[in-house]
């Protein structure tokens, strides 16, 4: 088995979405997949449909999919016994909604559902309810993405955890009550 090339990391560290596209791509659960498995390295469509067990043309066309959304890029191509190589790399390591809407969060709690349902370990889910007031607020989205931001990766060999941090404020009664 041949060795992969080496590879720089993704351009970008953080990538902020908007775009109705970007949010479409989001929403189906294999191409979901496929950004979670183009997160530490790239990879060719025939070595993503291995790792995921699915098909070479579904790889492809999602990633194509993902490609015209911006999501990820063709990092380099070989030339391989009379054919091109192509290994796929997503566009930033970390993808941020930039203005959460109803189909992007929709998206991202669909993928984690998904990765909840498949996990081999103990899985957290908390959901918490804080009075807070803005400073405090901000001072724990801060440290929260702090936290994320500073966790090591540990070796090739160890499994991926899933991690979703979000820290919104809740809408108050459209009734007029308290």
């Amino acid at each position: 088995m041949r060795d992969q090339p080496p590879f720089p990391p993704p351009p970008d560290d953080i990538q902020e979405i908007g775009a109705p596209e970007q949010f479409a791509a989001l929403a189906h659960p294999l191409r979901q997949q496929l950004l979670f498995a183009l997160s530490h390295r790239p990879a060719t469509i025939s070595g993503l449909a291995v790792q995921l067990d699915t098909k070479k043309g579904n790889v492809a066309h999602h990633l194509k999919v993902l490609r015209d959304a911006g999501l990820v890029h063709i990092a380099e191509t070989r030339q391989v016994r009379g054919g091109t190589e192509q290994y796929y790399r997503r566009t930033a390591r970390r993808i941020v909604v930039a203005e959460p809407q109803e189909a992007s969060t929709a998206a991202t709690f669909a993928a984690v559902t998904q990765e909840l349902d498949r996990s081999p370990a103990e899985t957290h889910l908390t959901l918490r309810h804080l009075r807070l007031n803005p400073a405090k607020a901000q001072q724990l989205g801060e440290t929260l993405a702090r936290l994320v931001d500073e966790a090591e990766e540990g070796a090739e060999d160890q499994p991926v955890h899933g991690v979703l941090v979000t820290l919104y404020q809740q809408a108050g009664p459209t009734n007029g009550t308290a």
